[in-house]
Parts: structure tokens; sequence; C-alpha cells
């Protein structure tokens, strides 16, 4: 037999013994797990549902926290929201340098950045506590609509390219109506918690390529990850509590800090 079809064989012989212990499939090295992902409840049949981040403001009682990552943050935290589409916080920061709006205030500062950005919602945020060193961080947040967006049973109409190719914000303004958000939460986020960290363990599963020293509780010592937790937590609130409001037409509930759920009021 020639040496070429001999070696042939060889390998031939090899490769059948790897796929039968193998499964037919390499094995997973890094032993990789897919992050738990949050899904939005929207009709996206007829458009990208595009939400935009407010800078949050600082009502922590400190000053070296940096708000803007704050707000990165909670970016980050929606574009992961299968159903969502997420802008730049820096895109937001120019529509409301356009408005002349130094913070959003009050629920028609939010429309009306909304509707000026024409996205479909708005994610208005304050920290209210904040410790970089033992990380805790306390999150409250709301979202409001643009008038005529998200309404239960109504797909949205925005088209995203659209607003990729706006160069100003100069979309009518029109005048809101209700104070009422779509949802709200509040929620103290606190490192020494044994809720928070078996909560922050489930969060960083699939988040991390290969084991480190600290493994999970990375996220649970370094004040940027704890935020990124945090940030995540408050996003995946909203959204539950939008389900609720598109399949069974209740009445939002605010997550308090002590985890019990009280319902919004009018």
């Amino acid at each position: 037999m020639p040496r070429k079809l001999t070696l042939a064989c060889r390998l031939f012989a090899v490769l059948s013994s790897y796929v039968a212990l193998t499964g037919c499939t390499p094995s997973n090295k890094d032993g990789l797990m897919p992050p738990q992902p949050t899904l939005a409840p929207y009709n996206t049949s007829r458009g990208e549902v595009l939400w935009a981040v407010a800078p949050p403001r600082n009502e922590s009682g400190t000053t070296f926290l940096d708000v803007l990552a704050v707000g990165d943050a909670l970016v980050t935290a929606a574009e992961e929201v299968r159903g969502v589409r997420c802008v730049p916080l820096n895109r937001t920061l120019e529509a409301m340098q356009a408005l002349k709006m130094e913070y959003v205030a009050t629920p028609a500062d939010a429309r009306r950045l909304a509707q000026a950005m024409q996205v479909d919602a708005v994610v208005v945020s304050s920290v209210t506590a904040y410790d970089p060193y033992k990380p805790s961080i306390g999150l409250g947040a709301a979202l409001y609509a643009r008038p005529g967006a998200l309404e239960t049973g109504a797909p949205s109409t925005t088209d995203s390219r659209k607003l990729a190719t706006m160069t100003t914000d100069s979309a009518p303004v029109t005048q809101t109506g209700g104070d009422r958000p779509l949802a709200t939460t509040s929620e103290h986020f606190d490192s020494r918690n044994n809720q928070v960290l078996a909560d922050v363990k489930t969060y960083a599963e699939g988040r991390q390529k290969r084991e480190s020293a600290l493994g999970w509780r990375s996220y649970a010592a370094s004040a940027e990850r704890f935020t990124e937790f945090a940030s995540y937590r408050t996003i995946q609130s909203l959204v539950q509590q939008e389900w609720i409001r598109h399949t069974l037409g209740q009445t939002p509930v605010t997550t308090k800090p002590d985890n019990k759920p009280v319902a919004s009021r009018n």
C-alpha cells in the first residue's frame, strides 16, 4: 500500500475515534455559557423599538460619581434587551444641548426629549446612593414614552435608519399629556447583601471568558462591574413591567429598596 494512502488511513482512523469520543463536536475548552437574555414584549414587525437614556442625576451626595459612566452602563444594559435598540448616550446629550435642556427634570421634559429624538421612550434615572469601596449603588429609573408610541397592541413605527441620518434635532415638539411613566423602579444594590450576591452570581454566568481568581465575585469587588450589574437589573425591572402592561394590562409596580413591590400611584 502506498505510503501516502497509509498515512491517510491512519489519519482517518484518528479522526473517527475523536468524533466517536466527542459526539461529533469539539469540546468547549473555556466552558462558555451564554448570559441570560432579557426579552422585550414589543411587536417589532413594523419597525424597531428605540430607547434613549438621559444622563442620570446625582442625588447620592458624593462628588466623585461619574454619572455619564452610569448612563453608559444603562445604555449597554438596554442594548442587551432583545427587541430594543438604544441610541448612544452622546446622541442624547447632543439632543439635550439642542433643546437647551440641562437635565430631564419633569415627565414633560422626558416626552419632549423623546419627541425631538424620535425615539419611542426615554429612560430617566437618578443615583440615590454610591460607594465605590464596598460597592453599592442606589438606582431609581422611570420609562417615559413618546406621545403615541409603545401603546398596548400598537407596534412601533420608528425607523432607526432615519435616526442615524438625522443631522439636527429639529423634529416638531408637541404638547405632552399625563405624568405617569410606563414603568418605574427604585432599588439599592449592596454587595454585602447575600441576595444581591446571589443575583450577581447569576448575572456573571456567561459574561466571563475565563475563570479569574475572584470568579463571579469580581462583579461585586469592582465598582465599575457592580454598576454594570445594577444597571442590568434596573433595565430588566423596567422590561418586566412592560411585559405586565402589554400582556395583562395591569398597573406596573415599583420595586422599593426593601424589595417589596408597591403599586404605582396615578
